[in-house]
């Protein structure tokens, strides 16, 4: 009998204990689900819930009827689209930042640090000098941040090997390097037509999507996510000493670079279609792992759907708070900021206690 109950027992402590661990993300999914619903329906033109919640439904529903009402329009053309893409955006990010910041083994790392970003902005600001717009635009964004990876590989490879410090200090180079020419072509740009378009296109925004673009950039996000996820494990055993790594029949160099190369893919196709976004690969994985913990099986899922819900949320509030659209660089910067600066402090007095 007593047998039976301490067995009773496990089995109700395992129960809760899988609640618990399950509890975080119920509660990143339904903040999800609400900036959705909340996106969809403000803005300068109302839609109640209910009726945004039809629309939607008679969109899944029947895919192919005809769009006429003012208010099916703004919801299923022009918010729709912007929501997938933000979602998927602060999605891809987040998980960027969890796997850069496994793989440095550093929480204060973030896409950036390899110059994918800045590599991204130049190829944009290129375009936008020459006047190439539209899908070929894409191209060249994510063309030019690819680049910017490939001179960060070939600049950390010293006698054979690649270290890890070597890999930061490279990408500084490059990105720095990436950022002056942004500049220049800023400096030569005609101040009246492409320095402008230049300027907010930096700042980051996506007051331009559209169902077009979901679908250019939707593949690469997916699919950098997806197969960043398949390497969860494989973060787990980065995280650890090389030495260790090894043991555990990791190829540390290799799949280091594999995951930056992913990382490359996701963050190329966010800054083709929505400019430079910064901070939430930063910020959001720190939030995730006070939830979650440190396990990346956790952390990987967590990270995409707060990401997701954050990315969201900061879009509504740059076209939702004032008259003219805010860019999205400001108000992520706004929030990251402090955060990053509380991130600093506690790192460094937990360093300090050992």
């Amino acid at each position: 009998m007593a047998a039976t109950a301490d067995g009773v027992a496990d089995d109700v402590r395992h129960r809760w204990s899988r609640a618990g661990a399950l509890a975080p993300f119920a509660v990143f999914t339904a903040l999800l689900a609400l900036s959705v619903l909340v996106s969809l329906c403000v803005g300068r033109f109302s839609v109640s819930v209910p009726r945004a919640i039809e629309i939607l439904f008679s969109f899944i529903t029947n895919p192919g009827r005809a769009i006429e009402a003012m208010d099916e329009r703004i919801v299923l053309l022009v918010r729709t689209p912007r929501v997938v893409l933000a979602a998927f955006s602060g999605a891809a990010l987040a998980t960027a930042g969890v796997a850069l910041q496994g793989v440095f083994r550093n929480p204060l790392v973030s896409p950036e640090v390899l110059g994918i970003s800045q590599g991204a902005a130049f190829g944009g600001a290129l375009a936008i000098t020459l006047g190439i717009w539209g899908i070929p635009l894409l191209a060249v964004v994510f063309v030019s941040g690819l680049s910017a990876l490939i001179f960060v590989g070939l600049l950390a490879r010293i006698d054979g090997r690649t270290e890890i410090i070597t890999v930061i200090l490279s990408g500084m180079v490059v990105g720095s390097l990436f950022s002056a020419f942004v500049s220049l072509l800023q400096f030569i740009a005609d101040p009246n037509s492409s320095l402008p378009a230049i300027v907010y296109w930096l700042m980051g925004s996506f007051a331009t999507a559209t169902w077009e673009r979901v679908l250019i950039s939707a593949p690469g996000l997916l699919i950098g996510m997806g197969l960043l996820w398949t390497l969860r494990f494989r973060l787990n055993v980065l995280s650890l000493d090389d030495a260790e790594a090894r043991s555990l029949g990791a190829r540390p160099e290799l799949e280091r670079w594999m995951i930056f190369g992913l990382v490359a893919l996701v963050v190329g196709s966010q800054v083709a279609v929505s400019g430079i976004v910064g901070w939430i690969g930063l910020v959001i994985p720190h939030a995730s792992r006070l939830m979650v913990g440190h396990d990346h099986r956790r952390v990987l899922p967590a990270s995409a759907v707060l990401g997701a819900a954050f990315m969201v949320t900061i879009d509504t509030l740059a076209r939702t708070v004032t008259a003219a659209e805010i860019p999205l660089g400001v108000l992520t910067a706004i929030v990251g900021a402090p955060v990053f600066a509380l991130l600093l402090r506690r790192h460094y007095r937990d360093r300090s206690a050992r």
